[in-house]
């Protein structure tokens, strides 16, 4: 840049928002880097053995459409929380590298919404294959 540049020394330029086809195309790209960073994780992947079983178990006991995809919507709120509790250790690691009774609690509470997600499916799962509903 040039000495008149009036940009210079202000540090990175944000880009220019996208719309219509453009801003879709880049947010299928965010959420693809996403998915890509989720698989990354140990819990993710068990998570992901999880619906499978649980799909498995659902067309072993006989279940309806209504049934799987009620799972489905479970399964995909249980994968939407482990990527926000990931987010959130992501953030609060980067911030606070030492240890922090504040980071401790953000820690503990996204791993709380993940693990009654969990339960949710469970007893989902459980209930439609037990013929509770």
């Amino acid at each position: 840049m040039s000495a008149q540049d009036p940009r210079e020394g202000q540090g990175p330029q944000v880009p220019a928002k996208k719309t219509g086809l453009a801003h879709l195309r880049a947010a299928t790209g965010y959420s693809l880097a996403g998915l890509r960073r989720l698989m990354q994780e140990t819990a993710t992947r068990h998570q992901l053995a999880f619906g499978l079983g649980g799909g498995a178990a659902l067309v072993a006991s006989g279940a309806g459409a209504g049934h799987f995809i009620g799972f489905l919507i479970l399964f995909c709120a249980m994968l939407a929380a482990e990527a926000l509790n990931t987010a959130i250790e992501t953030v609060v690691n980067h911030m606070s590298p030492e240890w922090s009774e504040m980071g401790k609690d953000a820690k503990d509470l996204s791993s709380l919404a993940v693990g009654l997600m969990i339960v949710a499916n469970l007893v989902y799962l459980g209930s439609v294959v037990a013929g509770l509903i």
